[in-house]
């Protein structure tokens, strides 16, 4: 198979893979002129790193150029098929390259967030002797998923999502190569479409162009014209980036929560709306906005718990979109409610206390008497029945373990209705008080 015919068969992403730095789009903050990175390649001081970004901003594309600059023998493997195993074979492969040819090679590992401790204790060794030139390649925080041993031994470079206007331009550059893109092509596509393709493809190079040439190859059947509908067929069912369980997962229900917790219901709609969007369970999200409901606006408002358990129910019987709509309703009232992490604060308070004070015993006259036996051995004697109190309130009771002071957990805010839960509070101290001094 001549090479020509090889290359109809790869995808236009692949066959447009920048070949010098100077092809390479985006991360100017990393290989702009003058950068710490490009002045390393440039000057042969290599060193072994870690690519982190999120798909197709170039992390395998700047790993071969490395390669190719240093006239390194590229290896690459996937952590998620390759083990223990295929490590060393490749190690055993370049320590014969090195004593045989006087060759470098690097090892780029593509998922390495994927290998476990083992496997990346793997080729430790060899990064550090110089047996390898490593690069790993990783969508995943770094410092979640990779071992200190391996993140000590290399440096971390963060790759940005590509802007719209970098991914025009790479749809531009695809357009016009007739050698490795569509410049061979008669289609005729527009500006505004570019640009749509380039939105839809939310910062993924990749992404971008396998849009552009199925729209290239859909026109082909339609006399080489790229139509607006032609467009939205090919975008159709697209979403934006959205790992499930990665970190941009847990980035953007943060900003969610954060948002509602600053009382910014736009914003907190903008990001429920984008994760719905890029295809998060919605009833994931009811769960969390529960879980905001009560960590956040409290007793400062309990109807924002109510609600979201109702969008919760709502999502659970209807499904999208009408629960979805229930969802965006709580989300836009815990947002606008009064705020008080007084609960959060109380409970976490008296969990410490739980874990350093130990087990201790419930006070003998706290303690229920069912039995003749218990009753004999003083179970709930001298307990006062509240309602029998004034105000409906034992003033001056003691409520805590034998030998632990009581303890002030909950400090309501002055806020919604916990302004009411404060006033009533401090009565009832002053009733503990008065009757102390009694």
């Amino acid at each position: 198979m001549s090479d020509a015919v090889a290359d109809a068969f790869r995808p236009l992403a692949e066959r447009m893979r920048p070949r010098s730095l100077d092809e390479f789009f985006g991360q100017r903050h990393l290989i702009g002129s003058g950068k710490p990175l490009r002045i390393a390649i440039e000057h042969d001081q290599l060193h072994s790193m870690v690519l982190w970004g999120p798909p197709g901003t170039g992390k395998t594309t700047l790993a071969r150029l490395i390669a190719n600059n240093a006239g390194a023998e590229f290896v690459a493997l996937s952590a998620v098929l390759a083990g223990v195993r295929d490590v060393r074979a490749t190690v055993e492969i370049a320590q014969q390259r090195h004593q045989v040819e006087n060759r470098q090679t690097l090892l780029f590992v593509d998922e390495v967030h994927r290998f476990n401790k083992g496997q990346q204790d793997a080729f430790l060794p060899f990064v550090e002797d110089g047996t390898l030139l490593f690069i790993g390649a990783t969508t995943e925080n770094p410092s979640f998923e990779l071992n200190n041993a391996l993140l000590s031994r290399t440096r971390t470079y963060v790759l940005k999502s590509l802007d719209t206007d970098e991914l025009v331009d790479i749809q531009k550059q695809a357009l016009a190569d007739a050698e490795r893109g569509l410049g061979d092509s008669k289609i005729t596509i527009t500006a505004e479409q570019l640009v749509t393709l380039a939105e839809t493809a939310d910062g993924d190079a990749r992404r971008c162009l396998t849009m552009l040439e199925l729209a290239v190859e859909l026109a082909a059947d339609n006399n080489d014209q790229v139509s607006d509908e032609l467009i939205n067929n090919v975008i159709v069912g697209s979403i934006r980036r959205f790992d499930k369980g990665g970190e941009a997962f847990y980035d953007q229900i943060s900003a969610l929560h954060k948002s509602v917790r600053g009382s910014s219901p736009d914003a907190a709609l903008y990001w429920l709306t984008r994760m719905l969007d890029g295809g998060c369970d919605p009833m994931y999200i009811a769960r969390r906005v529960v879980r905001m409901a009560s960590e956040d606006i409290g007793n400062a408002d309990p109807r924002a718990l109510t609600l979201a358990l109702n969008a919760w129910d709502v999502q659970d019987r209807l499904g999208s979109p009408e629960g979805e709509l229930a969802i965006a309703q709580a989300v836009v009232y815990l947002a606008c409610a009064a705020k008080s992490n007084a609960v959060y604060s109380a409970w976490n308070a008296a969990r410490e206390d739980i874990r350093s004070k130990g087990s201790l015993e419930v006070p003998i006259h706290l303690r229920n008497a069912p039995t003749r036996l218990m009753k004999e051995l003083g179970y709930g004697k001298a307990y006062r029945y509240a309602h029998d109190e004034p105000e409906a309130y034992a003033a001056g009771e003691d409520y805590f373990p034998e030998g632990m002071e009581q303890t002030r957990y909950y400090f309501p805010v002055d806020r919604g209705l916990e302004i009411k839960i404060r006033e009533k509070l401090a009565h009832l101290r002053t009733l503990d008080r008065q009757h102390k001094s009694g």
